[in-house]
């Protein structure tokens, strides 16, 4: 990844830059493109925030405004402008924006976010017109150059061409007289016909120095004077320090200071192990906390406890307390889903340094604009003092939307007038995170005389994600995400109920890869399952008639039914289905699992997945993470859960926090299936689907219901033992 150039740097010396250079602005009245020239006249009233330069060396520069954490925009972003320009891919590069106002998200208001799987939707329109308007300026260009009429010209591969006389004219060679002309607002798009960058399976820009170790993450930056950070933070949610031996912290070679912050108590050292050492040295002690009987028991308890309330409602089609009370079957489940930890790869990190008058931040983060934020209210400085270096991520999934790790940096930066470097450790990971939530939920289903499914109730229990990060989406009591993929099913239920009980705990949540689809795809999908069995039909034909006027729902359960051989696995095996819609795609996944019965492992040996995402930019991108997904999702259905005890996380690193291990990952198909017409996301909605599919192969193969996870051998065990 390529230094950052700033707005500032980057106006200056635009107006001596010999090449053409362009910026998409977003007005009350959509989308503006202008040149270097015009942006600097008309800073004042509109908002730059994205940029192109095409080099006299005929190289191109894409600046991308949304963070690389593994899933491939800095090859997607600029696929979509190279193929409006009419690029040599050869010629492509790409650089982080600054994290700027004036670089935003033109659809989230100019802030800086990675998450929802929107960048490619997000940023497919303004990108298309941005290549676009750049071609059409080359080729006038060339145009004038040569005196013949525009219509005569065309580009490809980095040139224009005079099919006439034969004349071709590099981009390079063209991007200063072209950097002259107005820029066009209106311009015309490519048909998806024509396309021969877009839809391509393009191996991505950023692998090469990843593979050579090249790449910066977080973890690698390094700048002078620079000391380490560690933190030493409450073993229980909400506690205080009673004492800790600062004397004895300082004895420790290489310690620098010692630092109350508001998380924690806070050692420099000369190098990482140091400030290790020395934060052993502490001896911390803590009071109780908030909460100091908190433990699993107690919150599953909380949980169900909660679905005995009145739930407020989030979705209430027809009337299901009646349908349910005229139905010929009735079933009701009870769910329970345990919190999640993220478990990145890299460890919270980042590189902080504050002085009177600016701070530079390294950092690997999802949300740039919460940065900037956290930073001006700690420093004091304005936002054009601070300036945010994004670097790559070692993952993601939501848990770098936070900002705490770089408060905690900015703070001990701050009082130790030096540059900080601040690693967590893998156990300050696990205990300090912002959690997928636990979740609980009663269902009850009605079927006719037919066997069709008429009336559906659910209450969900589930702590509010947006209540501590932006309340302001939640809505008469309801958090959207607590409830997302049931309140908005694509299944054509006549009455429909959902209730939401918002459940309090000091436990701290957060987003975590799909959200809410990923608790409440399993408890649905497995219901359905369950209604399907009781009226003695294929599980698939079942859900088919519930989507009978959604194409797309049925073309994805068909194909992946088709691919994977539907009803035919092997003796001993069993195979299981779940459908999902969420982020505006469509997903079906079979599963294939043995089970063991005398010890409950359960081993999954195939999963085929079809999905719709409609319109996309790389085919092998989305392979990769919806295959990413799936491997998340499946860890979390077979090994993942936090404990609780004493107040506090007891869960620390990998021995007493599974995950799954790549000798347990099965074979795994993606089938991209062409139907819908708008854009879909990739990065999230693959996962929803597997845990409930994995459940309902386990159904068939040993015809037990799992209604919890993880699926652990003792809970396996425990459900075959009720038969």
């Amino acid at each position: 990844m390529k230094p950052q150039l700033t707005r500032r740097k980057f106006l200056q010396t635009s107006a001596t830059f010999a090449g053409l250079t362009l910026v998409v602005s977003s007005t009350p009245f959509g989308y503006s493109i202008l040149n270097a020239q015009e942006a600097k006249k008309e800073a004042a009233i509109l908002n730059p925030n994205l940029w192109i330069e095409i080099k006299p060396d005929n190289t191109i520069n894409i600046f991308i405004n949304k963070s690389e954490m593994g899933q491939g925009v800095c090859t997607s972003l600029p696929m979509i402008v190279a193929e409006e320009l009419d690029a040599d891919w050869k010629q492509i590069r790409f650089m982080q924006a600054p994290a700027e106002e004036q670089y935003g998200d033109p659809n989230w208001g100019n802030m800086h976010l990675t998450g929802g799987s929107t960048s490619v939707r997000n940023m497919y329109e303004p990108l298309r017109k941005l290549g676009a308007a750049a071609r059409a300026m080359l080729v006038q260009a060339a145009a004038r150059t040569w005196n013949v009429p525009v219509g005569e010209c065309t580009a490809s591969e980095s040139k224009v061409l005079h099919k006439k006389s034969g004349r071709t004219a590099l981009y390079g060679e063209l991007s200063k007289k072209a950097s002259g002309f107005p820029v066009p607002q209106t311009v015309t798009l490519k048909k998806e016909t024509q396309f021969k960058i877009i839809g391509q399976p393009l191996a991505r820009l950023d692998i090469p120095s990843k593979v050579e170790g090249k790449a910066l993450f977080g973890i690698d930056t390094f700048v002078p004077d620079m000391l380490y950070a560690a933190v030493a933070r409450p073993p229980a949610f909400g506690a205080k320090p009673l004492s800790y031996d600062k004397d004895a912290a300082m004895k420790v070679p290489g310690a620098q200071q010692v630092l109350a912050i508001d998380r924690g108590i806070a050692v420099c050292g000369s190098t990482l192990s140091d400030a290790w050492k020395a934060r052993d040295a502490l001896q911390v002690k803590w009071d109780k906390g908030i909460q100091p009987d908190l433990d699993n028991q107690t919150l599953e308890k909380s949980f169900i406890d909660a679905l005995k309330q009145d739930g407020v409602i989030a979705k209430n089609t027809g009337d299901a307390k009646k349908g349910l009370s005229e139905s010929a079957k009735v079933l009701e489940s009870t769910y329970y889903l345990p919190y999640l930890a993220h478990i990145a790869m890299e460890p919270m990190n980042c590189v902080v340094d504050v002085r009177k008058d600016q701070c530079e931040i390294w950092s690997p983060t999802q949300y740039q604009t919460g940065n900037m934020a956290m930073a001006a209210k700690i420093t004091g400085l304005k936002p054009e003092q601070i300036k945010i270096h994004t670097t790559y991520l070692g993952g993601g999934f939501g848990r770098r939307a936070f900002s705490d790790f770089l408060e905690e940096a900015l703070e001990i930066s701050k009082a130790a007038g030096k540059p900080v470097k601040l690693i967590w450790t893998r156990e300050d990971d696990i205990k300090n995170d912002f959690y997928r939530p636990g979740n609980a939920c009663v269902i009850r289903g009605g079927l006719d005389r037919l066997g069709n499914l008429t009336s559906w109730s659910q209450r969900i229990a589930c702590q509010s994600v947006f209540a501590g990060f932006m309340p302001q989406m939640i809505q008469n009591g309801v958090d959207p995400q607590a409830v997302e993929g049931i309140a908005d099913m694509d299944y054509e239920i006549p009455n429909l109920l959902v209730e939401y009980v918002m459940v309090q705990n000091p436990v701290p949540i957060g987003f975590w890869r799909s959200v809410g689809n990923s608790e409440n795809a399993f408890t649905k999908e497995t219901f359905i399952d369950e209604l399907a069995m009781t009226v003695h039909e294929d599980p698939v034909e079942f859900r088919l008639k519930l989507l009978k006027n959604n194409p797309s729902g049925q073309r994805v359960l068909e194909t992946a039914a088709e691919k994977a051989g539907w009803l035919a696995s092997k003796i001993g095996q069993g195979q299981g289905v779940a459908y999902h819609s969420c982020f505006g795609t469509e997903v079906a996944e079979v599963a294939e699992v043995s089970i063991e019965k005398k010890t409950g492992t359960v081993k999954v040996h195939r999963v085929v997945c079809a999905i719709d995402c409609g319109p996309y930019v790389n085919p092998a991108i989305i392979k990769a993470n919806v295959t990413g997904a799936i491997i998340m999702g499946l860890s979390a259905a077979l090994k993942e859960e936090v404990t609780f005890s004493k107040g506090g996380v007891a869960s620390a690193n990998f021995y007493n926090y599974q995950e799954l291990r790549m000798d347990q990952v099965p074979a795994i198909e993606v089938h991209i299936v062409k139907g819908k017409k708008t854009m879909g996301g990739v990065g999230e909605p693959g996962l929803p689907p597997i845990a409930p599919a994995v459940a309902n192969a386990v159904y068939r193969a040993v015809k037990t219901r799992i209604r919890r996870l993880p699926m652990t051998p003792a809970t396996v065990l425990d459900a075959i033992k009720k038969l």
